[in-house]
């Protein structure tokens, strides 16, 4: 088996190469040509990005109260908002370097390092969470409790049925169905998937040994599923199953989700106010091109997966595509907060918003 390092060197490298070879459309929306910001990738940040555009292109409508771009009837910022495909964190990147797009967002930063490489920036827009979906025979939502250990067990294949005494002396209150876990996972390379494995490669030795944190994993058991909507739909309709997916995604469907049990040793819920501890603690200032991996927080309330989507654009793509882009997140950034928060989001504080901004000047060609 690869080593997980090895396997993210590979996943990176695949990206490096797509340059070097002829793009092809990625779907029709490229027949759009330079009107409007296309992005592809990250299906966790999809409900959001959604929501942002409709509301984006309802503020140009209604004049904004700032200047886009080059501020003419011909500029694409005036004209239309944002073309989005939820392809998926690694789908995302590739597209991007293809051509094909003018970002790409990614629950997984990349360092400075593989940045430079591949001629990218990168800054967060969000910090979101990560939910252990169950539908369990009899078990109701926000009542199962699970350590970091026993939920790697569990997507390592080596505990096998609910009723495992693992699961229920955490559980003693529930009566556990004596039945088979299903367990779900992504099939395509997922920021999501990314967050998930890092978390349970904090937790679990085993993990981080056999399997590591990845955009894709080799996974020891399960079925497949593709992006956070194919994997909610698919705990949702299969008995006694389990996956990961992300909070938005599990809160529109209805999905239970289990109690997880983060670093100070309590038992959390997923929402914003456990997402936003686990945000908490983070400095943005020291970290290089924002790379920051939010899983296993300390704090007493701080959610154990939480994960923030950055924003991953060329350097020197030209200057109207670029502006296009950055009018759609400074108007996200700035005025997106409150929508951010209804869908369980954690909106970026005022002073790291600043610094994004900041960095747009001193990293892209038309950052400023």
């Amino acid at each position: 088996m690869m080593p997980a390092p090895a396997r993210r060197r590979h996943i990176l490298a695949a990206v490096a190469c797509v340059s070097l070879v002829q793009a092809v459309p990625a779907s029709g929306q490229d027949l759009l040509g330079e009107t409007g910001t296309r992005g592809a990738g990250s299906t966790f940040v999809y409900p959001l990005l959604s929501r942002w555009s409709r509301e984006y292109r309802i503020w140009l409508a209604r004049g904004g109260d700032y200047p886009v771009a080059e501020a003419s009837l011909d500029d694409p910022s005036a004209s239309s908002a944002l073309e989005y495909e939820p392809v998926g964190s690694l789908a995302g990147l590739l597209r991007l370097k293809a051509g094909a797009v003018d970002f790409a967002a990614s629950d997984m930063g990349l360092k400075s390092d593989e940045l430079n490489g591949l001629g990218l920036g990168q800054f967060p827009i969000v910090v979101g969470g990560v939910v252990v979906a169950v539908n369990a025979d009899g078990v109701p939502s926000g009542r199962l409790k699970l350590t970091g250990p026993v939920l790697a067990d569990i997507f390592l294949g080596r505990i096998v049925r609910w009723s495992d005494p693992a699961i229920a002396g955490l559980n003693p209150d529930l009566r556990l169905p004596d039945a088979p876990i299903v367990v779900i996972h992504r099939s395509d390379g997922s920021g999501t998937t990314f967050n998930f494995t890092a978390y349970l490669s904090a937790v679990s030795a085993e993990w981080k040994l056999k399997a590591g944190a990845n955009l894709m994993v080799a996974w020891p058991t399960g079925t497949a599923a593709k992006g956070n909507e194919g994997v909610a739909r698919a705990v949702k309709a299969t008995r006694n199953s389990i996956g990961y997916v992300e909070y938005a995604q599990a809160t529109q469907l209805g999905l239970a989700h289990a109690l997880l049990q983060n670093r100070a040793g309590r038992f959390v819920r997923p929402d914003a106010a456990t997402f936003q501890a686990a945000a908490a603690g983070a400095d943005w200032s020291a970290a290089s091109d924002f790379h920051i991996v939010l899983t296993d927080p300390a704090g007493d309330q701080a959610y154990p997966i939480a994960a923030t989507v950055f924003v991953l654009m060329s350097t020197t793509a030209p200057r109207v595509r670029t502006r296009s882009a950055l009018d759609f997140f400074r108007w996200s950034l700035r005025k997106g907060s409150g929508t951010a928060t209804t869908l369980g989001y954690v909106p970026l504080p005022p002073m790291l918003v600043q610094q994004v901004e900041a960095y747009w000047a001193r990293t892209f060609q038309a950052g400023s």
